[in-house]
């Protein structure tokens, strides 16, 4: 068998070729069988039109289809660019170019957004919608047999924001995404054929990611009708498939108990909840209200979904005397993974003592794609440097204490400071500008943005209107504070600390 992250739809159409595969809501829309012809028929065609190791880029919201592109991309010898789907038309582009995306698929309500890039995109050939007879077409071709793979050919583009306001892709060979997809089964969960999981959160990130175990072992991928969360919706779909799995924000398991419905909850096998923080109250009124179906995981974009995890026994464990402590905690190494806290010159430190939280192993990045300055500095002395701070404690369990990228994260969409900063700067009113993050009881944090301004405030209108001009809408900041100067220490850096304080003292 070759190393082809395909062969494991391959493998479950023989084995389970009646099982449903994927669905639209309460509707079943194939088969294993018919998926796996779908893919190798559209990987047919891909193949025809790129050769290996080339890019195809997906701008889509949830939908069947995203299934179909990420496994014939992997059929075909092809790398999955999948972009989240909120992005501003500038962003997609810089993402598009950067990638040297050959052919991008958008969703049929994201086309006319898409479509006008492949003019100023020099290396993007063809803009299809996903739902158009054009694809049809694609998915009619001759069947391919599973292209060859190596374990370092990359699968999987992941673009992450960075501290420096351009993203970087993130690459993520078949190794690597193999490595994910047997951490998830060794200390996430079990999947069993004929079990689901609803795909709510964006199947551009973890979502996507989760769509792997349950194809490798036979399970349905739902796409709800909305295409996303809704809390109502995720509980009438309970009702509709077994054994299922969500994966969310915390953001969105806090809706999900705050909902005031008395809902039949049988069908809820397991929530495994990442991409921010949980607070400890919230895990516990999620316990109540669920029972033992909580699974944690900790990961970023450079060791996807795979750092750490904590698996639903150890969320059982009410009578262990550091319960909340480990509540608090992000859960232990993966198997096979080793995470470590260290010093300024990467030397581990000893239990409770704060470092930056060092990742090595198997589900690691090979890299940023076309970026060697950066690739190197992040994994200087063979370690991943998450740029998260943390602590382990004597068992193994890590406790983030904070992020030293400042990154914010909103609704479970992680938003870089630096990003919208640089944005507001553009506004002749702005002499300076420090953006944080503020502690909201739905979304998780919302952007708070203090401004200097140059003679007389700013619209705040008009700094609305540039945000939406050069970025996506859910980086905007939610208030503009005008102050006279931001706090610095002595070397002139704007000291975040005492702004985030400063948040905590009004909200106190």
């Amino acid at each position: 068998m070759s190393a082809n992250l395909a062969q494991l739809l391959v493998r479950s159409a023989h084995t389970y070729p009646e099982q449903p595969a994927l669905a639209i809501g309460a509707r079943i829309t194939c088969t294993y069988a018919e998926l796996a012809g779908r893919v190798s028929r559209l990987a047919a065609a891909l193949a025809q039109q790129l050769p290996a190791n080339e890019r195809v880029a997906l701008v889509m919201k949830n939908c069947p289809q995203y299934v179909e592109l990420l496994f014939a991309c992997w059929h075909a010898g092809l790398c999955a660019v999948p972009i989240n789907a909120k992005l501003h038309p500038r962003e997609l582009e810089f993402i598009l170019q950067n990638s040297g995306a050959r052919l991008c698929f958008a969703s049929a309500d994201l086309f006319d957004a898409v479509a006008p890039l492949a003019d100023s995109v020099d290396c993007l050939e063809e803009v299809i919608d996903a739902d158009s007879p054009r694809y049809a077409s694609l998915c009619a071709a001759a069947p391919m047999a599973v292209a060859a793979r190596e374990a370092q050919d990359p699968a999987w583009l992941f673009y992450t924001s960075g501290t420096t306001g351009r993203p970087k892709g993130v690459t993520l060979t078949q190794k690597n995404v193999m490595a994910a997809v047997l951490g998830y089964f060794s200390d996430v969960d079990t999947i069993a054929p004929g079990d689901a999981i609803i795909h709510a959160a964006p199947m551009s990130h973890g979502s996507g990611f989760y769509t792997l175990p349950h194809v490798a072992h036979a399970a349905l991928n739902v796409v709800p009708e909305s295409g996303g969360f809704d809390a109502p919706e995720i509980y009438s779909l309970l009702l509709a498939h077994r054994g299922v799995t969500l994966f969310a924000a915390p953001t969105m398991v806090k809706r999900l108990v705050d909902h005031p419905v008395d809902a039949d909850t049988t069908n809820l096998k397991t929530i495994v909840y990442g991409g921010g923080p949980m607070y400890v109250a919230d895990c516990k009124a999620a316990l109540a209200r669920f029972g033992d179906k909580l699974a944690q995981i900790y990961g970023q974009g450079e060791s996807p979904m795979t750092i750490t995890a904590m698996g639903k026994a150890i969320h059982a464990a009410s009578d262990h005397p550091r319960f909340e402590a480990r509540l608090a905690s992000v859960g232990q190494a993966f198997t096979g993974v080793e995470v470590r806290v260290g010093d300024a010159n990467d030397r581990p430190l000893p239990a409770g003592e704060v470092g930056e939280v060092l990742v090595r192993g198997d589900p690691v990045m090979a890299g940023y794609w076309a970026n060697p300055a950066a690739s190197a500095e992040t994994l200087r002395n063979g370690w991943l440097h998450t740029g998260d701070v943390g602590s382990l404690d004597a068992d193994g369990f890590l406790t983030l204490m904070d992020r030293s990228k400042d990154v914010i994260i909103s609704g479970g969409s992680n938003i870089y400071p630096r990003e919208v900063e640089e944005v507001l700067l553009r506004h002749a009113g702005v002499s300076e500008v420090s953006v944080v993050g503020q502690q909201h009881p739905e979304w998780g944090e919302v952007v708070i943005a203090f401004v200097v301004p140059r003679g007389a405030p700013p619209d705040k209108a008009d700094l609305d209107a540039l945000c939406l001009d050069h970025i996506a809408r859910f980086k905007r900041p939610k208030t503009y504070r005008f102050v006279e100067a931001l706090p610095k220490n002595s070397t002139g850096k704007v000291l975040k600390t005492e702004l985030r304080k400063l948040l905590r003292d009004v909200q106190a």
